[in-house]
């Protein structure tokens, strides 16, 4: 009687565990919330090579018209106004990490109730979404001072943009601020956005409930200040519409810690937000963090098939005469924050003096 048997390589088990691999690291991906492929994301998912090859992807923006126009009497022949185009673009390259563990058999294998291969893809799951993470927001935040690329989204950062990041009091670089007089308070998200309003092209916001919205993420230390400011005007005064229902079924309100002036003020996760950078020395500032207000298209990334059926790939190979087995996911991948003509198209930094609040007053 013939019986059908699948190998540890079969390429069946292997395109499984690939797909598992992107399902799971999908729901764990903290910043999911803010990707999507319309224009109203956050970072938008640029899906052109799932569908062929490259390795870099290139988006336009279009400058709103300036001139003039005619009125009557007026001649319209060679007057007429061009209008500019500007490009960015992102490189995608590869990521892949392993793990190795006792194949079936193995006395460790034997002694623990769990499956240890699920473990291997659980532990690979987590890993890149960490990792995705932390290269979005030292992308977001300008975080020059990371330059390894394979924590910055296979790309590299880029500082934030003249008047793309502000200070409290005036401070005019990260390493200045050494004092709670540049600690963070609520008059940070209104400058924010005034900034956003301003600037040209304007930032755009995202659209949450038909209003139109930013959202900051924080760091704990920078909640910790604002919360604890009990002054006039600052968090006493906050009007927390997350909590009476605004947004209720958005995923970019759900968890949100209040709304403000129509910010959605979030904490970010795992404590991903950077350092200040030192302007002279290029170098990590203890003691301050960097918060960033995003609007729609703040970032882009792209991931790519290769290819294959998913957009990551699964390899088990035996060591020691099949002893251990080696597990590996492979993705190929960037993210990069959105400039047009050298500005920051969806960012404002607001980077301030946030210690560590190891002791009680």
């Amino acid at each position: 009687m013939a019986i059908n048997t699948f190998a540890r390589s079969d390429a069946n088990a292997v395109q499984l565990w690939s797909k598992l691999v992107e399902v799971e690291t999908n729901k764990a991906l903290a910043i999911r919330r803010l990707m999507g492929t319309s224009a109203n994301s956050i970072i938008m998912i640029k899906d052109e090579l799932t569908k062929g090859k490259g390795d870099k992807v290139s988006f336009n923006i279009r400058m709103q018209l300036s001139g003039a126009g005619q009125t009557e009497g007026g001649t319209l022949e060679g007057n007429e106004e061009s209008y500019t185009i500007y490009q960015d673009n992102l490189v995608v390259n590869q990521l892949r990490h392993a793990v190795r563990v006792p194949a079936e058999g193995n006395i460790s294998e034997q002694r623990v109730a769990f499956d240890i291969k699920s473990f291997g893809k659980d532990s690979l799951t987590d890993w890149y979404a960490r990792r995705y993470t932390v290269s979005a927001f030292n992308q977001l935040c300008g975080y020059t001072t990371q330059t390894d690329t394979r924590y910055t989204g296979n790309n590299a950062v880029v500082a934030p943009s003249s008047g793309r990041i502000i200070r409290p009091a005036s401070a005019a670089a990260d390493e200045t601020m050494t004092s709670d007089t540049y600690k963070f308070d609520i008059r940070m998200i209104d400058y924010a956005k005034e900034v956003a309003k301003t600037a040209s092209p304007m930032m755009r916001p995202v659209m949450i409930d038909g209003e139109e919205c930013y959202v900051l993420y924080m760091d704990p230390r920078q909640i910790t200040d604002m919360r604890t400011n009990t002054s006039t005007g600052q968090w006493m005064d906050i009007v927390n519409s997350v909590q009476n229902g605004f947004g209720k079924d958005s995923d970019i309100v759900t968890g949100a810690i209040g709304k403000y002036n129509g910010v959605i003020i979030r904490e970010a996760p795992d404590n991903v937000l950077p350092n200040g950078v030192n302007s002279s020395t290029g170098a990590a500032v203890s003691n301050t963090r960097r918060a960033v207000m995003l609007g729609a298209q703040a970032a882009c990334c792209a991931w790519s098939k290769g290819g294959g059926p998913t957009t990551y790939n699964w390899r088990e190979e035996e060591f020691d005469y099949g002893n251990e087995v080696g597990i590996s996911a492979n993705t190929l991948y960037g993210l990069k924050k959105t400039q047009f003509n050298s500005a920051d198209y969806g960012t404002v930094v607001i980077s301030t003096y946030a210690p560590s609040h190891t002791t009680t007053p």
